[in-house]
């Protein structure tokens, strides 16, 4: 959904009143429809006087970075807030690194303001790429540096220049951010270079990072990465309605521009590699497992943006829109945003082959489950970015622009039953994104694209009744 200008106006001049606005927010926000929820989880949602996100009693949130203000830089914080991780730098603190999915001709959204002009605050030696030659590309990253005991930011900054539609990514093992592009954009297209790489942020550099897209990684419309600390092995989503699910085994762990292998996961017991998306042919029972196996890509480059059809040409199994991914313990999690059979989405969790990469593997092969298969909109609708919390539950956030259905936060447990977290109930109904949990289990974030605002959460995480 494209950003008021208006509201991008008001913001970058002043903070957002949200006392002011919340009546008017009521006045327009349509009828709620009932969300369903199979386990009871933090009971029923209360709602916000302030017309944001209606949370469950004792819950609260912050909001701690909104767009148009001032960063430490002198530069604004941008527009469409994504995929965000958070990792921890002391008992008090914490940094935030969040993606912002702006697009060629988003320059108003971005970090030089209305008109670019703060252009001149930026090293354009450290901007990946320009939009006609000349104006920086407006998505890349913003690293907040928060305090969660006094509920301030310490500092603000932007740290990947010149990148487009960063959507999600994901965090690795050694503390930095894999930020992905979505999209297959060519160079020549009003820009540059050619886009829809991942790109490495260290959370802990101040100011803004030499941008490297890692090609060994492949060039398609990237959304989710996350990485297994014991094997190293990097996972990936595509959001794409053909798409597929990826892995990258690196030549060095903690070197990832050093390159790799690129493959994708097929079914070992269906035809032409599997077909997940459950549209056409109900193949894949959710709660089942299925024995994988992993085909090599080669053209990772991917100049003709077919490196999906080419493997699922050689045996790789369709996902339907990859989206959000997580490494959990053992396991990863990851949504399909529009699969299933009324296309409400679906959850998938991974645990890998003891073997994993490795000789041997063939003969222990890595499982997948259909975890979560939605088949009503009010319990999960359109599963984008999701975290495992520490506690063990899969947090999800909502991702569809609807007149009646509202974007929520959802819950789900070890055993897949899905409860409501959140909702979000400002007018335009925008998506969640970005959801992390600070090291210590008290606090998660969330970005809210519209109004483009970051919360902090927290409660009484413990009181879940399941």
């Amino acid at each position: 959904m494209a950003l008021s200008r208006r509201l991008f106006l008001g913001a970058a001049a002043t903070s957002l009143a949200f006392s002011g606005f919340s009546a008017r927010a009521q006045d327009d926000a349509p009828e709620l429809e009932t969300y369903l929820n199979e386990v009871e989880g933090y009971g029923p949602l209360v709602p916000d006087p302030k017309g944001m996100l209606d949370l469950p009693r004792g819950f609260r949130y912050r909001v701690i970075a909104q767009v148009g203000e001032t960063m430490s830089d002198g530069l604004l914080v941008p527009g469409k807030g994504d995929g965000m991780g958070c990792f921890g730098v002391d008992a008090d603190r914490v940094l935030l690194v969040r993606n912002h999915e702006l697009s060629v001709t988003d320059h108003d959204y971005g970090p030089y303001g209305l008109g670019m002009r703060y252009i001149d605050k930026v090293d354009r030696s450290k901007v990946w790429d320009f939009h006609n030659g000349d104006l920086p590309l407006a998505g890349g990253t913003t690293t907040q540096l928060y305090n969660l005991k006094t509920g301030q930011t310490e500092r603000q900054h932007l740290s990947l220049a010149g990148t487009i539609i960063n959507c999600c990514g994901g965090v690795t093992p050694w503390g930095s951010w894999l930020s992905c592009e979505e999209t297959t954009l060519d160079a020549g297209l009003e820009v540059g270079k050619s886009h829809g790489y991942v790109f490495e942020v260290p959370s802990a550099h101040v100011g803004l990072v030499e941008p490297v897209a890692l090609t060994a990684m492949g060039r398609f419309q990237h959304e989710a990465a996350c990485i297994d600390p014991r094997t190293g092995v990097v996972y990936m989503t595509e959001d794409v309605a053909d798409g597929l699910f990826y892995r990258f085994l690196p030549n060095d762990r903690r070197n990832l521009a050093a390159g790799g292998r690129l493959q994708a996961l097929g079914l070992i017991d269906a035809p032409e590699g599997g077909d997940t998306r459950n549209q056409v042919e109900k193949s894949f029972a959710p709660r089942s497992w299925k024995s994988v196996r992993w085909i090599d890509l080669d053209g990772v480059d991917n100049p003709h943006d077919d490196i999906r059809r080419r493997g699922h040409k050689a045996g790789a199994a369709i996902f339907c829109r990859g989206e959000g991914l997580y490494f959990g313990q053992g396991e990863l999690y990851f949504a399909c945003t529009s699969g299933g059979p009324i296309g409400a989405g679906q959850l998938f969790r991974y645990v890998p082959s003891a073997l994993e990469g490795q000789a041997g593997e063939t003969d222990q092969p890595g499982r997948l489950q259909l975890f979560v298969e939605s088949g009503n909109g009010r319990v999960l609708d359109y599963a984008d970015n999701l975290v495992v919390a520490p506690w063990g539950h899969v947090i999800v956030c909502e991702d569809r622009y609807s007149e009646t259905l509202r974007n929520h936060l959802r819950g789900v447990t070890p055993d897949g039953k899905v409860y409501t977290l959140g909702r979000n109930v400002f007018p335009g109904n925008s998506e969640l994104a970005g959801a992390c949990f600070s090291p210590d289990g008290t606090t998660l974030f969330v970005n809210i694209q519209n109004p483009g605002i970051t919360v902090a959460i927290s409660g009484p995480w413990a009181s879940a009744k399941l």
